[in-house]
């Protein structure tokens, strides 16, 4: 038999023995939950199984179906999301929530067409849950998915360019049975065998026909096109306690990065304060306190220091009330309840540190 023929039959022989164990993922030959599968989906688009997976016990934990999550409170599902990054997701996975349980009657569609209709939902997801949660032959690609084939292939077109023809590839391969397994199998195969700098193709159950292995040359497949070198930016955060043990903080607008979470208030982040650094025309002057803090994002590096204000603190927060949307008196000793992301507990932190 062709290697590419027999290659569905000998990874899912593989899958059967080696198959990971994974909190969302139904045991061998019970039927997935669409609730947990699209979960997991969305937690782990851009985040690895590891830090996933605390998240996800936590979720299922407060919220374990579907429309018990569509019931609950955005801010609680923002704050129970935060360090997870990416925020538009937890804010689509709220509405993705409400859509299913109030106009679907709290059943996911089966259809890939009719799942990307979804909040949230993209290609690759949409695919993913028709497979898993139903049965359904559908081409499922993520980065272990990519992985795999373009080295199978030998793939020359870098990513992100050949995406496109790494699907056509995929879909060569993608049997018409066992379609809830063979796209677990694929990213056990990624996560577990074909790593990305030290992949163990002696041990690989489809290394027959596997161009990049024929060439000795694994590692230097998916090809990727040259990274763009990240910008950094400038902010200052305003530290505003008062005499009763709070700290003002403020919301993000809903759109853009960060969007509706809670934020110790601040500046703007911008690229051209390498000559003044801090801004002397910030909006309120004090005291800088010694060091920044750090954070990258995907798209840019970005260094802020924190300013504790000259002015009282109810001032201060009249200040901030006109340049900023939600602002709010947070007991220190009880922060963890607010939606705050990794970057503003950092602030929070050095302030604490060094106020």
């Amino acid at each position: 038999m062709p290697p590419e023929v027999s290659f569905p039959q000998r990874l899912l022989t593989w899958y059967d023995r080696h198959r990971r164990e994974l909190p969302w993922r139904a045991a061998a030959g019970e039927v997935a939950d669409p609730y947990h599968v699209w979960l997991s989906e969305i937690m782990l688009q851009q985040t690895t199984v590891a830090t996933v997976r605390a998240y996800f016990e936590k979720f299922t934990t407060l919220w374990p179906t579907v429309r018990a999550l569509a019931d609950a409170p955005l801010d609680d599902v923002l704050t129970a999301w935060a360090g997870l990054g990416y925020y538009a997701r937890a804010r689509n996975l709220h509405k993705c929530a409400v859509e299913i349980a109030h106009n679907r009657q709290g059943q996911f569609p089966q259809d890939e067409a009719d799942l990307l209709t979804l909040p949230g939902v993209g290609t690759y997801t949409a695919a993913a849950i028709a497979s898993i949660a139903f049965d359904r032959r559908a081409v499922v690609v993520d980065g272990n998915v990519e992985r795999v084939v373009s080295r199978w292939y030998a793939v020359d077109e870098p990513l992100p360019q050949a995406k496109p023809r790494i699907k056509a590839l995929t879909d060569r391969i993608t049997p018409a049975q066992r379609n809830r397994d063979f796209p677990q199998a694929m990213m056990d195969l990624g996560s577990g065998l074909c790593t990305p700098r030290s992949p163990s193709c002696l041990l690989c159950p489809v290394s027959e026909g596997c161009q990049a292995f024929i060439m000795g040359a694994a590692t230097a497949f998916p090809k990727k096109a040259p990274k763009k070198p990240k910008p950094t930016r400038f902010g200052l955060a305003y530290w505003i306690e008062n005499d009763r043990g709070e700290v003002l903080l403020t919301r993000r607008p809903d759109k853009g990065l960060l969007g509706g979470m809670m934020e110790v208030p601040g500046t703007d982040w911008r690229s051209d304060w390498h000559a003044q650094w801090p801004d002397p025309q910030a909006e309120l002057s004090g005291t800088v306190l010694a060091g920044e803090v750090e954070h990258t994002f995907t798209h840019f590096h970005l260094r802020v220091r924190v300013v504790v204000p000259d002015c009282p603190a109810d001032g201060a927060k009249t200040a901030v009330d006109a340049i900023k949307k939600g602002a709010t008196w947070a007991p220190l000793e009880d922060l963890n309840r607010f939606a705050l992301p990794t970057i503003m507990k950092k602030i929070a932190r050095h302030a604490l540190e060094n106020r």
